[in-house]
């Protein structure tokens, strides 16, 4: 029988490293087999743990939620043809931006290593000990923050310096100014969503779905920086460094594959339990989780996305109209999105 329950420190466990990971003077954390495999940190006993609580569920009749990029109504923006288009008309601004920005972003998830969720079971009839969202505050919130912003006090950095790697490797650290970041990627919030429980409980259920449709989107990314950055055609003078910086963009897709799957699994999990109410009835998870879930996914995948190609789009525009010829490159970088998106 697969094991179900694991203490905080089998869930942070490492595997053996031959080497550690070391990317332009950032220390990283994961490392490398005997063979120059790279493996994800915290993962001996993380990616076991979270299977078998997947099977268990399956067991117990339940299904595991869609959380790939099918959820996804739009691409990432600028499309791939016109970020190539910016890069060969000397924009790389834009792309050493997202970069980033996107780091900066990754260091923020370091919170998670310190955050508290509240005890689950108080509103849940069934026993959780043996589920995935027994073991939030048992090490999986903990390991999530680690890799996004690593463990600074031990000298180790997290998706968030490795973004800065792979940034330095196609332009060098300090190209460009440091470019406004978000204050905030995850929905805002007016009221209550959730009212049948505790608000500290809504709170929760509501980071950890937005923190999913922020890690189902950065799949997205994912694609476009490599395929960005494996085109031949780009970074010409530079490609041993543009294939490395797409090696070390897989790197984290690695790492993020298990976010995406403890996270899918917490709401799963919910979805098929049994909720006690703030008025002392017990309801179906399904009744409270559906909506909110389907509303998350269309702040993320429509509204969100939508406002954020305007504003890249408004930025974009800006630049190439300071050209001479600037009308002609705004029209010809607008052409290929509608390009891209008929094809």
């Amino acid at each position: 029988m697969a094991k179900l329950s694991y203490t905080r420190d089998e869930i942070l466990a490492d595997h053996d490293y031959a080497s550690p990971q070391i990317e332009d003077g950032y220390r990283l954390h994961g490392g490398f087999d005997g063979k120059g495999n790279y493996i994800s940190p915290r993962t001996l006993n993380r990616w076991p743990a979270v299977e078998a609580w997947q099977e268990a569920l399956k067991a117990r009749g339940g299904t595991i939620i869609d959380a790939s990029r099918r959820l996804l109504k739009r691409g990432p923006y600028p499309t791939a043809d016109q970020q190539k288009f910016l890069l060969g008309h000397g924009f790389d601004e834009t792309l050493w931006n997202s970069l980033t920005v996107t780091g900066i972003i990754e260091a923020r998830g370091a919170m998670l290593a310190q955050a508290d969720a509240p005890d689950f079971q108080k509103i849940v009839v069934e026993d959780i000990a043996e589920t995935c969202l027994g073991h939030l505050n048992k090490g999986l919130l903990a390991a999530h923050g680690y890799d996004e912003g690593g463990q600074k006090a031990l000298g180790i950095g997290g998706h968030d310096d490795m973004w800065f790697a792979v940034r330095d490797a196609l332009f060098g650290k300090n190209a460009y100014p440091i470019p406004e970041v978000p204050a905030s990627i995850s929905r805002p919030e007016t009221g209550r969503r959730i009212p049948e429980v505790p608000e500290k409980y809504e709170q929760w259920i509501l980071l950890l779905m937005n923190v999913l449709m922020i890690e189902v989107k950065a799949e997205s990314f994912f694609s476009f920086c490599q395929s960005v950055m494996r085109d031949p055609e780009n970074f010409a003078d530079r490609r041993a460094a543009a294939n490395h910086a797409a090696d070390l963009v897989e790197r984290i897709r690695t790492d993020e594959a298990i976010h995406v799957a403890y996270l899918a699994t917490v709401i799963s999990e919910l979805h098929g339990l049994t909720i006690k109410t703030v008025d002392g009835k017990i309801i179906p998870g399904a009744t409270i989780i559906d909506p909110v879930w389907n509303q998350m996914i269309e702040w993320h995948a429509v509204t969100q996305a939508n406002f954020g190609r305007e504003q890249s789009r408004e930025a974009i525009i800006g630049r190439l109209k300071v050209k001479p010829n600037g009308a002609a490159l705004a029209a010809s970088f607008d052409r290929l999105e509608f390009r891209q998106a008929a094809e």
